[in-house]
């Protein structure tokens, strides 16, 4: 007569499976600070068009949408990865000579080789108010104006 198999089936346990418990949200101190996902810079500049041209082809941004109002361009919206950039004509309402840029700059960071996009920027024309270097806080980075004067300063992910 042949032996009986083992059954591979696991013994039924006896305990009862307790139930999962939902997960309790934090609690949160009051009034709640604000907590935001996301932030993108919108920069009023001088020149459309030139502005337009210097992000997508120094910088090497991707043109998202045009804003146009009775066929004139208004403004865009750039992206890079995931961050995107709104320019806007100015409408001159707080003056022509208005300065722009000053005391702004927008901090990026990437995973891709700093070097590598600054020696692209630079032969694209565009010109670095620093080349890339290493920080005393362990980052890579680099710096450009944009045709306005805002500054951007991109440092390397490590």
């Amino acid at each position: 007569m042949p032996a009986k198999k083992k059954s591979a089936r696991k013994p039924a346990r006896t305990a009862a499976r307790k139930p999962k418990r939902a997960q309790a949200r934090p609690v949160r101190k009051q009034p709640e600070t604000l907590r935001l996902r996301a932030a993108t810079p919108g920069y009023t500049v001088n020149d459309i068009h030139k502005s337009l041209d210097w992000y997508q082809h120094v910088l090497g941004c991707v043109v998202v949408e045009r804003w146009e109002k009775d066929g004139v361009l208004r403004g865009a919206t750039l992206r890079a990865g995931t961050v995107d950039f709104y320019l806007g004509q100015d409408d001159w309402k707080l003056g022509r000579d208005r300065v722009k840029g000053a005391g702004f700059r927008i901090y990026c960071t990437t995973s891709q080789d700093v070097d590598t996009i600054a020696a692209a920027i630079k032969a694209r024309g565009g010109m670095l108010l620093h080349d890339p270097q290493d920080e005393p806080w362990g980052e890579r980075d680099f710096a450009i104006a944009d045709p306005d004067g805002f500054k951007i300063t991109i440092s390397q992910a490590r």
